[in-house]
């Protein structure tokens, strides 16, 4: 049996100096988080380790930013201004590694915050949509604490967590964090094209969330025996199953299953999650396991960029000095496809930002960090095209990259690359 408490009563354990964990995306435990924050002059110097969350992070918010430092290992939109400022940090790491933080006691957990699903007839509950680090966090922590909710999908795979694991708990009925479908614009659509047309029968997917990953997917209609393995997913793959698009049949990895960690979007998505074998919820540890990927034929990895330099080097996580997001999975992810039987590691991105501004640079911004290594970085895809980069050098760089920018800079990058490789 479970030990339900009140929400005060469950929060009382954090104390003092503790490091406490939140489980993140759809599965954000925020009854327990508001809650810790509303009895915030108990104690001091709490340190809160997560990746990303959804809903008002009030941790990082006057008053309550006195009493806790965030240390995150990713950066959403909730966290940003707090880890631009003296109120949190970020932790520059692959996701495939962040497990480690906590199997070494780098970061020992005092206390994990969880959202989980009612415990079955056999007493284990879900973690739901968000297998990601939590497990070895709840593995690892002196102190479970779950947010008991009859709304949580449950989900197949490793994701699961015995009675006898959760010290106590509350218990709550409202729906988790879901995400609206975006509409693609004619570059995202264009974009999509260019993308769908290096995928090839048989090929192992990996793709994030948002509009261009979407019109990828929207392009793979007259596609066959496609599977997924990948750190997430959202509506986008649903059509292409229920078309028999994805089948995961070439896979090496888990065949005929789609392999994943978290996953966020619309009910409809959790609707098709919950208790489907189909799907295999993996910690991030495995999903992202460089000699795990690889294995599976033609991985294609989809991933996007901030800016990209006629070189090659690819930002993908800071606006020059601005923690804007995080490493993430795309190394790990990169990495694995260009070790892949017939894969295909692409970034795709609009020529230009919303301001207008190049993506395609001369150089990365004063303080930008690389993300990704020109050395890693293989096809490049805007809405003008696509170019491979593997084997080229640093002047064939340059102009295949040029030939991809918007037709407004071309000009002007064309003069940059004449200037510093002397001719491209």
């Amino acid at each position: 049996m479970i030990k339900i408490v009140s929400p005060h009563e469950a929060v009382s354990i954090v104390k003092s100096n503790d490091k406490v964990f939140f489980q993140g995306a759809a599965m954000t435990p925020n009854l327990l988080i508001d809650t810790l924050c509303e009895r915030y002059t108990e104690f001091q110097n709490v340190e809160i380790i997560q990746i990303h969350t959804h809903g008002k992070a009030k941790y990082l918010e006057f008053p309550y930013a006195d009493s806790f430092k965030l240390i995150s290992c990713f950066v959403g939109d909730n966290v940003r201004k707090g880890v631009n400022t003296n109120n949190g940090d970020y932790v520059p790491i692959f996701l495939s590694e962040i497990h480690w933080l906590f199997r070494k006691a780098i970061y020992p957990l005092d206390v994990a915050f969880i959202q989980v699903s009612p415990p079955d007839k056999h007493g284990y509950c879900s973690l739901g949509t968000s297998v990601d680090i939590t497990l070895p966090a709840i593995l690892t922590a002196k102190t479970v604490i779950a947010q008991i909710n009859p709304q949580v999908p449950r989900t197949h795979g490793d994701g699961i967590i015995h009675v006898s694991n959760i010290d106590c708990a509350v218990e709550v009925n409202s729906p988790i964090y879901t995400s609206a479908i975006g509409t693609s614009s004619e570059i995202e659509n264009s974009i999509g094209k260019h993308v769908a047309a290096l995928i090839e029968d048989g090929a192992t997917l990996q793709m994030g969330i948002g509009n261009i990953p979407n019109a990828v997917l929207g392009n793979l209609s007259n596609h066959k025996r496609l599977g997924v393995h990948t750190e997430m997913f959202s509506d986008g793959i649903l059509p292409l199953i229920e078309n028999g698009v994805i089948t995961g049949e070439e896979k090496e990895i888990k065949t005929n299953k789609i392999v994943t960690c978290f996953a966020v979007g619309s009910q409809k998505l959790y609707d098709f999650i919950d208790d489907n074998p189909l799907v295999h919820f993996k910690e991030a540890g495995y999903t992202n396991d460089t000699s795990i990927i690889k294995q599976n034929p033609k991985v294609t990895a989809i991933n996007s960029a901030i800016e990209i330099d006629i070189t090659g080097q690819i930002c993908a996580d800071t606006i020059g000095k601005y923690q804007y997001s995080g490493v993430g999975g795309q190394m790990d992810f990169i990495r694995g496809a260009a070790l892949s039987p017939g894969g295909k590691a692409i970034f795709a991105m609009p020529s230009i930002t919303a301001k207008g501004v190049s993506k395609i640079t001369p150089f990365l911004k004063e303080g930008a960090g690389v993300t990704t290594t020109r050395a890693h970085v293989h096809y490049v895809a805007t809405e003008y095209g696509v170019v491979n980069l593997f084997g080229k050098s640093l002047k064939q760089r340059a102009k295949a990259l040029i030939s991809i920018a918007h037709p407004n800079f071309r000009e002007p990058l064309e003069k940059e690359a004449f200037e510093r490789f002397r001719g491209v």
